[in-house]
């Protein structure tokens, strides 16, 4: 005899799941009972938000299915926004909510809450599994639909009495299969014919790549094309780490705070070699001035996602990697285009250090804890100014080494989602730049670093503001700061109630010491960096304008 508890926690083990994030209730107990013996880690989170996080961390941090677990009600209303946040940003993910007994669903029993209902449009599929016998198979199904083409996070609720039911015998699992989902690997010969003859003739190429390069694990095909072809990139915010940043064909992050050369180099481009990428408005500014003068191709596994935003030549449907390899098998080296890469050089060599280079700027610090790590840390961000600072100033130089919430920009994300990429990969320096208001959304996880000794390194760019909110009402709303002040906190005596070292650094010449002495503590370390309060993330394209049309740059 097996219960549904027992089948579920060994289904989990089947699919390879090492490391659990969750918070127990009533609802999950007969779970919890199961775990109590199982060879499976579970991190006890303090918060089922930052369950969500972890799991998703985690996922981006390893390429693996993060798994996360609440109970019924709040609990699972918890995880909506961390499973919207990896839904977004195309993150593998498998939620595991409890619920009400099947008997009660639709009563208003205590704590319930229809969360297949509520997560509906945040998941790539979700699942009420309302017989012990199929588990097995939803738990098969659930990691595969999570993890295959465009990844996303799955969410499977459990009603309890479901999870006690006695088994007499183990349904056989079969293959893992849903009806309509066929996902489409290979690309189309034909296409993929037409693309490789537009990239030979190309005077002007740029490749604009994404996230999806980096789920597809095709960094190195994107390397090896723009080699070959001496085609420049641009990443987005999601790519970063694609193509090492000191790479000479690479110009960087491109979009609202992006360089400018990327920026420029989209707009004077004659063909737009776009991968992985979604053409997201934080990307594009005007969408009728990105790339006006270029033809585009648009790969990407996800059809809908082609021709969405921005009308393409030659869309081709499939992997990242396994299209990019047979475009690349095609191609014929190409000499030449030395106009065009000197003109990008330039761009290059023109651009400005942003946001001031003196005092304790973001800028500097971002950059000193860029050359202490080198080639050795996993960066995980907030979202706000500290995030764009980092994605600016960091010299990401590996796939899976930069962490944050792009799509939906989640406040609060970092810092949990920093403990789930060191339990993915242990042997890294995991940090978390995070900004003194999205830090205190999820601080309560202090508690969960001490608790299993996760030696996250946490830098606050503390400017007591609500920093891009207010950078955009000094901007464009006449410095009228509407409730973006943050009173002083003490994060450093916080940081040390729970049990963690921190220092408060002031001075510019303190910054490198600091560093130092976080990164070589065994365990979790908070640094308060009390950086100038109206810093600004330049440059800056403004709502609405076209991506070159950028402020806060140096004039010619």
């Amino acid at each position: 005899m097996k219960t549904g508890a027992k089948l579920l926690v060994e289904s989990l083990q089947r699919e390879g799941v090492e490391t659990i994030f969750g918070y127990p209730g009533g609802a999950v107990l007969p779970i919890y009972d199961e775990l109590y013996d199982a060879p499976i880690r579970h991190i006890l989170v303090r918060h089922e938000q930052a369950a969500a996080h972890a799991a998703d961390g985690y996922a981006r941090a390893s390429g693996r299915v993060g798994v996360c677990l609440a109970t019924s009600g709040p609990g699972a209303c918890n995880l909506v926004t961390g499973i919207a946040t990896a839904y977004m940003d195309s993150v593998p993910l498998v939620a595991i909510t409890g619920q009400v007994p099947t008997f009660m669903l639709g009563n208003d029993a205590f704590q319930e809450s229809d969360i297949t209902g509520i997560t509906m449009p945040i998941t790539k599929h979700n699942y009420l599994v309302k017989r012990a016998a199929d588990l097995g198979q939803v738990v098969k199904d659930a990691f595969y639909i999570a993890g295959t083409g465009r990844p996303g996070p799955v969410l499977v609720d459990i009603p309890k009495d479901v999870m006690t039911t006695q088994l007499e015998a183990e349904p056989p699992i079969g293959r893992a299969k849903l009806r309509g989902y066929q996902p489409t690997y290979e690309g189309h010969a034909l296409q993929i014919e037409k693309a490789v003859s537009l990239i030979g003739e190309a005077e002007r190429p740029l490749l604009y790549v994404g996230g999806g390069v980096i789920a597809s694990g095709a960094s190195e095909d994107v390397r090896r094309l723009a080699e070959l072809m001496l085609i420049p990139v641009a990443t987005t915010l999601m790519g970063l780490g694609t193509v090492p940043c000191d790479h000479p064909l690479n110009l960087g992050m491109i979009g609202m705070h992006g360089t400018e050369a990327a920026n420029y180099a989209v707009t004077e481009c004659d063909l737009l070699i776009a991968v992985g990428v979604r053409f997201d408005d934080r990307v594009t500014g005007k969408i009728d001035a990105f790339a006006p003068n270029a033809r585009i191709i648009h790969i990407d596994i996800d059809p809908a996602e082609i021709g969405k935003n921005k009308p393409v030549d030659i869309p081709i449907v499939g992997d990242a990697g396994k299209v990019l390899q047979s475009i690349i098998r095609r191609l014929i080296k190409k000499e030449g285009r030395e106009t065009w890469l000197a003109r990008v050089r330039h761009w290059k060599e023109e651009q400005t250090v942003r946001d001031g280079d003196d005092g304790l700027s973001p800028a500097y610090i971002i950059r000193e804890m860029s050359d202490l790590l080198g080639d050795h840390g996993i960066v995980v961000s907030e979202v706000g100014q500290n995030q764009m600072w980092a994605a600016q100033h960091y010299c990401f130089r590996r796939p899976r080494t930069w962490i944050s919430s792009g799509g939906l920009g989640t406040m609060g994300y970092g810092f949990p989602a920093a403990i789930g990429a060191h339990f993915a990969r242990p042997d890294e320096t995991v940090v978390d730049v995070a900004g003194d208001g999205s830090f205190q959304m999820n601080i309560q996880e202090l508690g969960t670093v001490v608790q299993y000794k996760v030696p996250v390194k946490v830098v606050v760019l503390n400017n007591m503001y609500l920093g891009m909110v207010r950078q955009w009402q000094e901007l464009f709303y006449d410095r009228r700061y509407s409730y973006t002040e943050l009173p002083a906190v003490d994060f450093v005596g916080i940081a040390r109630a729970y049990g963690v070292d921190g220092i408060r650094v002031e001075e510019r010449e303190e910054v490198r010491p600091a560093l130092e002495a976080a990164f070589t503590t065994d365990g979790p370390f908070v640094l308060d960096f009390r950086i100038e309060r109206e810093a600004n993330v330049f440059p800056m394209v403004p709502a609405g304008a076209a991506i070159n049309e950028m402020i806060g740059r140096r004039q010619a």
